[in-house]
């Protein structure tokens, strides 16, 4: 069982900026590319931080000043590495209240960028895929549970879990793994047990 990582979501060779590059090239660049932030690198391709269209209307509204990359972005950047899992990038967008992290490699350099919008593609994920990974994945090689013994129904992301496990200690793990899987929403249990193993 293999969770999609940083690196097989990200957009690769991300368009950036240098910290002169000015408020209109900035803009004409976020309408060229459709995209709604560019990092700001130093020479070394190293990100210094971020400037989105929210900056962009910040400046348009503030007291007449320096409009150039520099100026304008957030920083310090705040970044991502490239084998990190997709539930990393996305609970670090929340803390830190952005929606998306330049990607940087072992020197900090970067590689590219992940935004929300690439982390709702796990969510697209086809029910049949999700099915399949949960019976092969999950119940067969990792529990050693028979794939007669669990149906495993599909739908819009939600699994639903039903059948007989040999142990009852065997049902919350199975149900924690189903919801560790990329593109699963929910899981429902409705599995049950031949022995109770969680009492003396």
């Amino acid at each position: 069982m293999r969770n999609r990582s940083v690196a097989d979501l990200m957009t690769p060779n991300a368009v950036a900026v240098q910290p002169g590059t000015l408020f209109r090239e900035i803009a004409h660049l976020l309408d060229e590319y459709d995209i709604t932030a560019v990092p700001v690198v130093d020479g070394e391709d190293r990100p210094l931080g971020v400037v989105s269209e929210a900056d962009l209307l910040r400046r348009q509204t503030a007291r007449p000043g320096p409009s150039n990359a520099e100026a304008l972005m957030s920083s310090p950047a705040v970044v991502a590495r490239p084998a990190w899992s997709a539930v990393r990038a996305a609970r670090t967008m929340e803390e830190k209240k952005v929606k998306r992290l330049p990607v940087v490699d072992d020197s900090g350099r970067l590689i590219g960028v992940i935004s929300r919008s690439d982390l709702v593609q796990l969510f697209l994920r086809r029910d049949r895929a999700i099915q399949e990974e949960i019976l092969e994945d999950v119940l067969t090689s990792t529990l050693g549970v028979s794939p007669s013994a669990v149906t495993v129904d599909v739908s819009n992301g939600t699994v639903t879990l039903s059948g007989t496990l040999e142990r009852k200690s065997l049902v919350p793990i199975a149900v924690r793994l189903c919801e560790s899987v990329d593109g699963v929403v929910e899981v429902i249990d409705r599995l049950t047990f031949v022995r109770d193993d969680t009492t003396p």
